[in-house]
Formats: C-alpha cells, sequence, structure tokens
C-alpha cells in the first residue's frame, strides 16, 4: 500500500476513533477534535474545566480508543519525583522490595501517561515530568530509560486554589494545547447526561470503546502526515505575522478597550509553540482530506495552540480571562489572511 493510500487508511480509522469518542462523551466536540489533533501531531495536552464536567472521562477514553500501555498518577500535595520512578514496599516475608513505578513499569511501551489534577503536584514533580515531556526520556537506578511512544494528558481543576502550584512557564509550553472543558450547553446533553443510565457507569462506559488505532504506528505515521501537507510562501508570511503579534500586537495595530498595549503582553509565543501550532494545523488539513494547508486550519486551532503561551504583564495578569479571548481575536482579526 504506498502512502497517499495509508494515509487516507488512517484518516477513516481517526474520524471513526473521533465518532465513537462523541457517542461516549457527548456535548464536547471541539474538545475532542483538538485532542485528535494533538495525537496526531504527537503533541501533549492539558485539560482545564471545572469539577465534575468530564475531563477524566475523555482522557479515559481517549486513552481506550488509542490502546497501548497506559499509566496513571493521581497529583497530591505530597506526591514526591521518586514516585513516579520506583516505590517501595515489604513483601510478604517482611523484606524491602522495590518495584518500577508509573513511568518505567511498562518500559519503553509506555504510550499515554495520564496525570490527573497536575497543579497539586509539587514543582519538584513538574521538573521531572517536563524531561519526560520534552526529550522523552528518564534518568533512574544509574541508566537512562527512553519512552518513545509516550504522550502526556494531564488535567487540573480551574476552580480550587488551596494547596496547588501555578504551572510553571516552561511546563505550559511543552503542552501542545491547554483546552478548556466547560459544561455543555445544550438541553438534550444536559438531560442524556442527568437521566440516562450509560452516562453514570464511567468504567463501563469507558471500556467500551473499541481500540480501533495502531498506536505504536503513530509516531512514523505524523512523519507522513507532516510531509505530506504542502505549504506555501504566502501562508509562511501569514504564519510569521501571527507569531510576531503575539509578542507585539500593537505593532499591527491591534487595540484593546482600557489596556496599554505596549505593555499588554510580557512574552509571546516560542519557537516550538510555532512548531506546535504548525503540526496540528496541518493535522486538521489531513483530517479534511487535503493536501494543502489553508489559513482557516491555522485560525481554528490558533487558540488551542497560542493562549497559554502568551504571558502577560502583570498588571493585566487578573484580567486574563477577559483580555486572553480579545487578544486572541484581535489577532485573528487584524492579520489580513491571505
Amino acid at each position: 500500500m504506498n502512502i497517499e493510500h495509508q494515509l487516507n487508511d488512517w484518516r477513516d480509522k481517526a474520524l471513526q476513533f473521533e465518532q465513537q469518542i462523541n457517542c461516549t462523551v457527548i456535548g464536547q466536540n471541539q474538545a475532542v477534535r483538538e485532542l485528535l489533533l494533538a495525537v496526531f501531531a504527537r503533541g501533549h495536552v492539558l485539560l482545564e474545566g471545572q469539577v465534575g464536567v468530564g475531563k477524566t472521562t475523555l482522557l479515559r477514553a481517549m486513552a481506550q480508543g488509542l490502546g497501548g500501555h497506559y499509566q496513571r498518577i493521581e497529583g497530591t500535595i505530597d506526591l514526591m519525583p521518586s514516585d513516579l520512578i520506583y516505590y517501595t514496599y515489604l513483601n510478604s516475608e517482611g523484606r524491602p522490595c522495590v518495584d518500577p513505578g508509573p513511568l518505567l513499569k511498562q518500559g519503553e511501551q509506555l504510550s499515554i501517561f495520564f496525570f490527573n489534577e497536575i497543579n497539586r503536584a509539587r514543582p519538584q514533580v513538574h521538573s521531572l515530568l517536563l524531561r519526560v515531556m520534552a526529550e522523552r526520556s528518564v534518568s533512574a537506578f544509574n541508566r537512562e530509560y527512553q519512552m518513545p511512544h509516550v504522550q502526556v494528558f494531564a488535567d487540573r481543576n480551574r476552580v480550587e486554589r488551596e494547596e496547588t502550584f501555578e504551572l510553571p512557564a516552561a511546563a505550559r509550553d511543552r503542552f501542545m494545547m491547554e483546552i478548556s472543558i466547560d459544561t455543555p450547553t445544550e438541553d438534550a446533553v444536559l438531560d442524556a447526561l442527568m437521566f440516562d443510565p450509560r452516562f453514570h457507569d464511567v468504567d463501563t462506559l469507558v471500556s467500551g470503546i473499541d481500540n480501533s488505532i495502531a498506536y505504536y504506528q503513530l509516531n512514523q505515521l505524523a512523519v507522513q502526515i507532516q510531509q505530506s501537507i504542502q505549504t506555501s510562501p504566502t501562508l509562511h508570511r501569514y504564519a510569521l505575522a501571527l507569531w510576531k503579534a503575539s509578542s507585539n500586537p500593537g505593532q499591527f495595530g491591534i487595540q484593546l478597550s482600557d489596556v496599554d498595549m505596549g505593555q499588554l503582553v510580557q512574552a509571546g509565543s516560542s519557537p516550538r509553540g510555532m512548531s506546535y501550532f504548525i503540526r496540528a494545523a496541518k493535522v486538521r488539513a489531513w483530517l479534511a482530506g487535503r493536501e494543502m494547508l489553508l489559513p482557516e486550519d491555522m485560525q481554528s486551532i490558533f487558540k488551542v495552540t497560542m493562549a497559554h503561551r502568551i504571558f502577560l504583564h502583570p498588571m493585566y495578569g487578573y484580567r486574563r480571562e477577559e483580555l486572553m479571548p480579545a487578544l486572541i481575536e484581535g489577532i485573528l482579526h487584524g492579520i489580513a489572511a491571505p
């Protein structure tokens, strides 16, 4: 089978997988699509939302459908970096033993690492996770462990701030996307979530998802997708303008009410962030059955890949939830698309 046929076959599998997840976690179609883009672009994902909106269920459903070896850890204030690498216990004979922790238990076959309530973990834990996300490896027991297939899914509670630690900029930049999960608004969806027993047993709901994705082929597939989607010099200039506007919006005539635009942005997107942005946009074009990247591909994923990489000046930090959507909207409308 040639590469074109392989990509078409994989596209069909991806869209079927998306449909299945949407039937399992209802009312979150946009979040499911964004997660799908990250999976096929091989990027890590952070979900943020209120309690009980389905963050954990969505990530469990994705992990179940993707297959591969899966590990999970709960973020707590007393969690230490060593807890991710090994744990100690007394065996039946009363002798101390050491077993591999969640990062090492599956070795090179670890596929999905799910970090629940990541903002409850200490900065030392974030530092270890940072290396795993960046290098897909970890040092332990005087040797280097490689995890070439690992993809980190994490979530954090938007409401509770007690006993939590804000993720540093370096850690947030490692996430390809920061996806917001909100309570559905459609009455039919809310009615089903309340009264349909199928959605009350999460374990049974998630276990019913078929594994139609050959997970350990995704790294190679991702390379083929990126190489198959063509770009143009005009699109290159458009992407460059979007990048520059994320650091200096005032230079492009973007204005927000009651804001000194020269003081608004402390730092814009990094080069790594822009490469993630283009990778995700190319996957969107592939899912749409195109071989050419279009401005609409960039526009549709600009917010989810860029908003967490734009850091506002401290004097505007308290207005972030108000200003960031307006800034993203201003950039997309202020930069003329080709």
